[in-house]
Parts: structure tokens; C-alpha cells; sequence
């Protein structure tokens, strides 16, 4: 790729992009399963050629079908689901004909060891989590669910497998959600963030959750235990708008390689007022001493207008989904909002 002056993406490995007076033509490959897109169609049909010749390839057509991944068009845009990939694993684990869940979780859930619990076959429930985390990839709505069974890996017990047998109630009445990509105008940059502070009943941790979309459209996400004990709700949230900027200079990065440029500063929506006012105040405070790093990465990039901070009430959060479990009617509104949709029946 690089003898053929494709530049190797900084943002990911994966990616190879070269520019020509007829537009720009990318390449991601992963292991032997390549994508080619592009708006300068001489290229895409040099760059096949120039493959044919060193490897042995087999051309499929327009993208429909990538590494278990489904994709659909319409005149409204782009649906990427899994749909497949769920049918498949609910019929493995002989849940086809479960009774449906609203929700992957239940509200307010807490799992702990659960040591006075039986135990569970480990492999298989190990097996099953990782498929889990795959389809997460493009079911941002079960992120947080299979976040928190996946903490249960190294000893689980009836009442985590209880639990991962909520999430397949909750896809067998959605196997076929997914995310419209829209056909939306302007490519504005935002993310939202969140934090459930001492949300783990094991270690007293804190979980952060973010979204990002572009041009209105969801494109990451991540719920994930952050890994040091937060001491106030104020740091809690202030860890997750780190994890938030991190992820939007990935997203500059890779934006920058293509050389798109987006609209204004990228928006960081917080609902935390206080830690909002941490990341502008530039005077030290002994609460936040033990964030400092933190502290003067945002403010980086805040003082340098790359960054902005708005202040997003709670109701409007939609990285809420990525932190705790919640009621169906605020989990549908949140999901319906982050642009998940269901084009096909339930199973």
C-alpha cells in the first residue's frame, strides 16, 4: 500500500487513504477481509488491479456483509445492524423461543461476587460474554449490560448468567436494531459523556460512558469501569469527559487523514455542572489535586478552542444508557434519540 502512495492512517493502523485530482480512495483491511470506497472510481479500479496481482482476491460487490456485520441502503442513508449474528447466538443457546425483555438490564441492577451463589460452567459463559461484546459493536443499546457481566469472567455464578440471559430476552424481541447512518447536511463533532459514581457494589468504582456522533449520526461509543476509585461524583464525571476528549482528537485524527474538516469547535456535553467548572477554572483546588492530569488536558484544549464544554441537563444525556440500567420508557427514549432503529420483525 504505502509503494502505491497510500498513507497509513495515524488513527488507525487499519486504514489507508490516498488523495488524487479525482477525489480520495480508502482502504481497511482486517486480517484478509479488505473494504475499497472512495469518490474517484480509476483509482478503486487501479488500486483492485495493482491486489489482484500480489494476492489471490475475490471481489463481492457493493458492502453488504462484513465480519458478521449487515449493511443496508436506502434513500434515507445507511443501516448497519447484526441481525444474523443475534438469530444465530439466540438459536445456539436455545433462546429463540424465550419470552422478549424491554430492556438488557434490569433498572438500578447491582451485581457483586455473588459468592454464596452456585457456580457456572466458566467457559460457556465466557464464550458467551465475548460474543456479546462483539455484537456491541453495533448495539450500543447492550454496551453497559455487557460491560457489567463481563466483569464476572474469572469466577462466574448463576446470578451473573442470570443476568447475560437478560440481555438474550432483551435480543430476541430486538434482533434486527441497528444504527441509521442519516444523509444529514454539516459535519459538527459531539460528544456525550457520563459517570455512575460508586456504581460497583464490588470495588466502589465509578462507570464511564460516552457517544460521539458526527454530523448527527452515532459512530462510537463506550461504557467501560473506570480503573481508579473516584471520591467524589464531581471526579467521577470529570474522568468521563476525559475518556469523551480522548475520543474526539481520535476522531480529529482520522478526520484530519481524509481531510475533512468539520464545523466549529467539537461540543463535550456534561451534565455536571461542577465538573464543567473544574475544566475551566484554572485554580488549584485540594479536591482536585488527584485529577490534575486530567485537569490541565482538558483545559488544553479548551484554552486552544478545539474544545467546548455546554452544559446538557440530565433528561437530554444520552450517554445515560452506557452507565446504569434504566426504566424501558427512558432507555427507548434515549436509544430512539442516539439513532438505533429495528427495519426488520422481531424473531
Amino acid at each position: 500500500m504505502l509503494a502505491m502512495q497510500y498513507k497509513q492512517s495515524q488513527g488507525d493502523h487499519t486504514l489507508f487513504i490516498k488523495h488524487s485530482k479525482g477525489g480520495v480512495t480508502a482502504l481497511l483491511v482486517y486480517v484478509d477481509d479488505i473494504i475499497i470506497t472512495g469518490n474517484d472510481p480509476i483509482e478503486r479500479e487501479t488500486l483492485k488491479k495493482c491486489l489482484a496481482k500480489e494476492f489471490e482476491i475475490k471481489e463481492l460487490g457493493r458492502l453488504k456483509y462484513f465480519l458478521g456485520i449487515e449493511v443496508a441502503y436506502s434513500r434515507k442513508g445507511i443501516f448497519v445492524s447484526q441481525q444474523k449474528y443475534v438469530l444465530d447466538l439466540l438459536k445456539e443457546t436455545g433462546n429463540l423461543g424465550c419470552k422478549a425483555a424491554s430492556t438488557p438490564i434490569e433498572p438500578n441492577l447491582r451485581l457483586n461476587e455473588g459468592k454464596d451463589d452456585s457456580t457456572v460452567d466458566k467457559g460457556r459463559y465466557q464464550r458467551l460474554v465475548g460474543k456479546l461484546i462483539y455484537l456491541s459493536h453495533t448495539r450500543p443499546d447492550i454496551a453497559f449490560a455487557v460491560s457489567v457481566v463481563s466483569q464476572f469472567m474469572h469466577d462466574p455464578r448463576e446470578k451473573h448468567l442470570q443476568a447475560v440471559n437478560r440481555i438474550l430476552s432483551y435480543l430476541k424481541g430486538t434482533p434486527g436494531r441497528g444504527i441509521l447512518f442519516k444523509k444529514n447536511e454539516g459535519l459538527l463533532i459531539e460528544a456525550y459523556t457520563d459517570a455512575d459514581y460508586a456504581g460497583s457494589v464490588v470495588d466502589r468504582r465509578s462507570t464511564s460512558g460516552y457517544c460521539t456522533f458526527l454530523g448527527g449520526n452515532l459512530v462510537t461509543w463506550r461504557s467501560k469501569k473506570q480503573s481508579v476509585v473516584a471520591r467524589s461524583s464531581a471526579e467521577a464525571e470529570f474522568r468521563a469527559m476525559a475518556h469523551g476528549v480522548c475520543e474526539l482528537l481520535w476522531l480529529k485524527i482520522i478526520l484530519d487523514d481524509l481531510k475533512i474538516k468539520s464545523e466549529g469547535p467539537m461540543k463535550l456535553y456534561c451534565d455536571n455542572k461542577s465538573a464543567i467548572n473544574i475544566a475551566h477554572n484554572p485554580v488549584q483546588h485540594d479536591r482536585t489535586k488527584h485529577i490534575e492530569v486530567d485537569r490541565h488536558f482538558i483545559k488544553e484544549k479548551l484554552d486552544s478552542g478545539m474544545i467546548c464544554t455546554p452544559y446538557v441537563a440530565s433528561n437530554n444525556q444520552l450517554a445515560d444508557v452506557l452507565t446504569k440500567g434504566m426504566p424501558t420508557s427512558n432507555f427507548e427514549d434515549i436509544t430512539c434519540k442516539m439513532g438505533m432503529e429495528n427495519i426488520y420483525s422481531p424473531s
